[in-house]
């Protein structure tokens, strides 16, 4: 009768579940560049995703959940409950990826909270001090550099299959699909803290199927007939599909699986799939309408009661989640005045699509340049409208594929949207100029390596490790790009330039052969041929003045200059420039207190 009288309850929501006694524990898998419209349970006609469709008929479905419509915008509002603008992080490059030290993560606030905390696969947040996981509340950390496998902070010559990863700053080499081993490592996590019966969360996080597209040939075989680029970005989300099976089988195996919150989301909408099966919506990643943002979120959590089939239409936001967990968890220990930009979703989770719950205006937008532009790739949204880019406007409940602008039907409407979106601009704008620093000198981080995807210019940015291959320079020959360090302590320094990074050791000047391919449509980066060039001498450029200089002879691999460096901010900008003046900037940098 107990019972009866509390499922009544909780189907009014006159009564939501606490967390009670014994912590749930939290996994969370985030794939990459998979959108909404990429699972079998959400229509796509062909896709073979059985362990996620079986997920969804078990779970609570957000069906109207956005995110930022590229991956580091995403990854830092989920973990921070904040605006990505308001973070620092509103691209994938360009410095402008780096999660501002004064952010607090959910890894944080559960690590806090007396949770063990681990991140495994794709970060994208940073990957040096103090933006790196293991600086932001994890305490177990198996990654990738920067933002996929083969970028250019990664570990060279990476690519999907036997890999090197940091394993807890460690280099360590890997066995095996990156997926496969990602999923690996979190689940060795997952089977560790039950051991010891300490409550977890578990952030695994695929760098699949963004691109280059490679994929294990199992999984390409089960799209015959397809082209071999669907093949593989396909046969990546397949793989991820059996991996989400295998996890959630080590729940049940151990015990676990009714108190733990086990969440599927991605980062934002499709690529390859965006003319194939898109859900019928507009736009695909980097999109502001909502084929770039609109993704699926799927949570279950058995002994919560929230392990039964339902679809929340109400519009949610990647900044609900950390407020949420925190609800669901009972986790109260937080930093003093720590507000999020999000709300808890606790209510819309237990009592579905209700009256009383308040029609928000939401924001997302896709900047991806080096210091934001207003109203840039942006959409303002409330339950049945979207306002693109401060002129176009939808009914996106007549009109869900955004094909009617109505605008000049509704100038009311549009007139409160725009007055919502620069009260929301005049907040965050006096942040922008508060650039993410290198920590330069930190006793926590005396080695220091910095590599191009984090130069901040208006230049071009050699973001993956087929650009380093090529040689990719500025077209007029002159290096504009910069790191911008924070040095913490005066003092003399080390500055050693590559063009190579220290892994590879190879002469600055020379050339490498490409490597040997890998299943998959795409070319590995490390199928590139390495360029040769004829560098005469190397240059230290320091807030913009050349400091030392010195000849690249013969075989060097690496030219090393000392230089006094004083507390605060600086801009470093090393080059190698050939006879005729042209300048190819330093792609690879560490810097250390000199001996």
């Amino acid at each position: 009768m107990h019972i009866l009288i509390l499922t009544l309850l909780l189907s009014f929501g006159l009564w939501i579940p606490s967390s009670g006694a014994g912590k749930p524990n939290i996994v969370l898998v985030i794939t990459d560049d998979q959108g909404y419209g990429d699972l079998g349970c959400n229509g796509h006609p062909w896709v073979k995703t059985p362990h996620l469709d079986t997920l969804h008929t078990e779970a609570i479905a957000l069906d109207d959940y956005h995110v930022a419509p590229t991956c580091s915008p995403t990854r830092c509002g989920l973990l921070t409950g904040h605006w990505t603008n308001r973070t620092g992080v509103w691209h994938t490059i360009n410095g402008r990826s780096m999660l501002r030290e004064n952010e607090v993560t959910l890894g944080q606030l559960l690590k806090d909270n007396d949770y063990a905390t681990g991140m495994f696969g794709k970060w994208h947040l940073g990957d040096n001090f103090p933006y790196r996981p293991e600086d932001r509340g994890f305490t177990e950390v198996y990654r990738h550099g920067g933002g996929g496998v083969g970028q250019t902070p990664d570990l060279w010559d990476n690519n999907y299959f036997d890999g090197h990863y940091w394993h807890n700053k460690k280099i360590t080499p890997a066995k095996g699909f990156c997926t496969d081993v990602f999923f690996d490592y979190g689940i060795k996590f997952i089977k560790e803290c039950a051991r010891q019966e300490k409550p977890f969360f578990a952030y695994i996080c695929t760098n699949a199927p963004h691109g280059p597209l490679h994929c294990p040939e199992k999984y390409m075989k089960m799209y015959p007939g397809r082209s071999v680029a669907q093949q593989a970005y396909y046969g990546m989300i397949s793989n991820i599909d059996d991996n989400v099976g295998r996890t959630r089988k080590t729940l049940e195996d151990l015990g676990i699986a009714s108190n733990t919150i086990f969440i599927f989301t991605t980062d934002n909408g499709t690529t390859l799939g965006r003319n194939i099966f898109n859900a019928g919506m507009r736009g695909g990643k980097g999109s502001e309408y909502d084929g770039g943002h609109r993704v699926p979120f799927l949570l279950h959590w058995p002994k919560g009661q929230l392990a039964k089939k339902r679809s929340v239409k109400t519009l949610t936001s990647f900044v609900d989640i950390v407020p949420t967990l925190l609800d669901l968890c009972g986790a109260t220990r937080k930093p003093d005045g720590l507000k999020f930009d999000g709300v808890s979703l606790r209510t819309l989770l237990y009592k579905g699509d209700h009256e009383d719950w308040p029609d928000r205006f939401l924001i997302t937008d896709s900047q991806r340049v080096v210091d934001p532009v207003k109203w840039r790739k942006s959409a303002v949204m409330s339950e049945r409208w979207r306002l693109i880019n401060g002129t176009e406007l939808y009914d996106i409940d007549a009109d869900p594929g955004q094909k009617k602008d109505v605008a000049r039907t509704y100038p009311d409407q549009v007139r409160k949207m725009r007055d919502f979106y620069d009260a929301w601009w005049a907040e965050l704008e006096p942040t922008f100029s508060q650039t993410t620093e290198i920590y330069i000198g930190h006793e926590d981080a005396p080695e220091v390596s910095l590599t191009s995807h984090d130069w901040i210019g208006l230049g071009g940015t050699p973001w993956n490790q087929g650009h380093i291959r090529r040689g990719m320079a500025e077209k007029k020959g002159r290096h504009i790009g910069h790191w911008a360090v924070k040095v913490v302590r005066d003092g003399l320094y080390s500055f050693e330039l590559r063009r190579w990074p220290a892994e590879a050791d190879k002469p600055i000047n020379g050339g490498l052969p490409a490597l040997p391919g890998v299943p998959g449509s795409s070319k590995a980066f490390s199928e590139t041929p390495g360029k040769a060039f004829s560098f005469k001498t190397a240059t230290l450029r320091i807030d913009g003045k050349d400091v030392a200089s010195a000849p690249i002879k013969g075989e060097a691999t690496k030219i090393r200059f000392t230089s006094r460096l004083s507390k605060g901010s600086h801009q470093l900008a090393p080059v190698f420039i050939s006879e005729d003046g042209r300048e190819l900037g330093a792609y690879y940098l560490i810097v250390e207190p000199a001996p």
